[in-house]
């Protein structure tokens, strides 16, 4: 049976994040994803989890203190900016996921941008351990989601392939602009 994106998204980052290592939630949102890697990587693992709006950073934390999860850093800041949080160069990251485009139920003007995504992607695919992957939900029905799509899109499909496995898992007959999955695999 085909699995819905998400459902593929989190197939995926389970099949390739091992427990106690530490991974990026490069937009934590309303937290799910989350609390899905801080289960899958368990309590002596590490989540890395950010966003730059408040509502953001309170549903998360809610999630995760309503499901006595502890082995989360919510971190308010831009996934720009996650060079600044990894402590060492020698630092490994077992896996990331992203969810691209705006906040539900929220702000739909505050939306993540094409050039801060490549910016956290880079960053991640320095420190990305062998066979681990980036896992990018696309969104991109919304005012500048279309821009966004197809910066990352133009980037990822330049990543050199020998160092790199690079998948589009997506739905080609949905209508209204259907989320689809970017998957990088560091090999």
């Amino acid at each position: 049976m085909l699995q819905g994106i998400l459902h593929y998204a989190h197939y995926l980052l389970e099949g390739s994040i091992d427990k106690n290592e530490t991974v990026i939630d490069a937009t934590c949102g309303n937290g799910n994803d989350t609390l899905f890697l801080s289960n899958v990587v368990g309590k002596n693992g590490h989540v890395l989890a950010f966003d730059i709006q408040d509502d953001a950073i309170i549903a998360t934390k809610q999630k995760l203190e309503e499901n006595n999860r502890t082995n989360v850093s919510v971190i308010q800041d831009s996934h720009a900016n996650l060079q600044a949080y990894i402590p060492t160069n020698e630092f490994l990251i077992g896996g990331a996921v992203f969810n691209l485009g705006y906040l539900p139920k929220s702000d739909k003007s505050i939306v993540t941008k094409g050039q801060s995504t490549i910016n956290a992607i880079n960053t991640i695919l320095q420190y990305l351990k062998t066979s681990g992957l980036i896992v990018l939900v696309v969104y991109h029905g919304h005012e500048g989601g279309e821009e966004e799509k197809e910066i990352v899109l133009k980037h990822v499909m330049k990543l050199n392939q020998r160092k790199y496995h690079v998948l589009r898992y997506g739905f080609i007959n949905q209508r209204n602009n259907p989320p689809f999955i970017i998957a990088i695999q560091k090999r």
